[in-house]
């Protein structure tokens, strides 16, 4: 009796590395099909004209130049925080703690201003809402670090914990600096010095917080790819055995990179505070913490291909909400066409890793 196992006609298997065009030429399909996808399904639930919806999403992102300066605002945020998030990830210690490491930011610049706003100097009060800023997500982030390098705790747990924890500290500040008493809310700070307040570049309040992104977006690609700091980060990510061996000391390199981590997240919390909304909340953050983690991933923890994919989620985030209020949709329509093309994007991936071959003939 013949026992032998008739073998599959295909096999998935793993491709050499890919040239930057060919796999971005796979990420366009699959942002094509997915926008084809897209048309079908608002077609199908709201017999809508799909090449309107598409038209109203791109005005609700760049419709006027105030949407566009909106959407540059929200992008150089999610972009910081990826770009905060990105050394962590490539040495594969898995920071979910961005949402927190950023609060702690915001707290520190808030209290600077609250507290010292009437007591300094403006570019006195600035330099020390600067260090403070960056001092306080460097110290959440290196918390976590610590812990890993010297009992090899959980860091996904503990970063994900100690964002709740930073909540909670954010909520107990507001309610002591709450005006009135009993609105739960700080109001704006200082609406009326502006003590505190990032300056204006060219009469615009969100071109600093874009060109100082702009200008982290280029540190961030040398650091990594040029750098002594940046090989390690790479060999530590690969091996922590290899890296061992070569002489890298990996709780040195863990505990330093978070530092760099926490630090970048802190300004992100300055830009939030003292560039653009001049408050804060328990949602200041807006989940971008949690983003930044996908943001990363899908640009492969390449700075320079986090501007695009950073791009591609804000757009569409201020899409969604303008499809929402002109075609009178429910807001998680927008939020469906929206995890439509974010899982084609991350679908895609597969075919830039693996290829699916053919048995050979006998």
């Amino acid at each position: 009796m013949n026992t032998k196992k008739k073998e599959p006609m295909f096999h998935i298997v793993k491709r050499a590395a890919l040239p930057w065009y060919k796999a971005w030429a796979i990420r366009g399909i699959a942002l094509l099909l997915s926008l084809v996808v897209c048309a079908f399904v608002t077609m199908l639930v709201t017999g809508d004209d799909p090449v309107a919806v598409f038209r109203t999403m791109f005005t609700g992102a760049f419709g006027t130049s105030r949407k566009t300066w909106v959407t540059l605002k929200e992008l150089a945020i999610l972009l910081c925080i990826s770009l905060a998030l990105t050394p962590a990830f490539k040495m594969r210690f898995w920071n979910i703690g961005g949402e927190g490491q950023v609060m702690m930011g915001c707290l520190a610049a808030a209290a600077c201003m609250v507290k010292l706003g009437d007591a300094l100097p403006a570019p006195v009060l600035i330099l020390v809402m600067i260090i403070a800023s960056l001092g306080a997500g460097m110290i959440w982030a290196m918390i976590p670090a610590l812990c890993k390098a010297k009992w090899n705790t959980n860091e996904t747990l503990f970063t994900l914990m100690m964002n709740y924890v930073a909540t909670q500290i954010v909520a107990y500040f507001i309610i002591r600096w709450e005006v009135p008493k009993g609105s739960g809310k700080i109001g704006i700070i200082n609406q009326q010095s502006h003590a505190g307040w990032l300056p204006t570049v060219f009469g615009n309040k969100y071109l600093l917080n874009v060109l100082i992104v702009l200008a982290l977006t280029i540190f961030m690609y040398i650091y990594l790819t040029y750098t002594k700091q940046g090989y390690e980060i790479a060999v530590v990510g690969e091996s922590e055995r290899t890296a061992r061996y070569v002489g890298i000391k990996v709780e040195k390199v863990i505990v330093r990179t978070l530092c760099l981590t926490g630090a970048i997240c802190g300004l992100c919390g300055l830009l939030l505070v003292s560039g653009s909304e001049h408050t804060l909340t328990t949602t200041i953050a807006g989940g971008q913490g949690f983003t930044g983690v996908m943001v990363a991933w899908m640009a492969k923890f390449n700075p320079i291909g986090m501007v695009f994919t950073s791009l591609l989620l804000i757009f569409m985030s201020r899409g969604a909400n303008e499809i929402a209020t002109v075609f009178s949709l429910n807001e998680a329509f927008g939020d469906i066409l929206t995890g439509i093309i974010i899982f084609f994007l991350i679908g895609s991936e597969f075919f830039v890793t693996y290829k699916l071959s053919r048995k050979k003939s006998a």
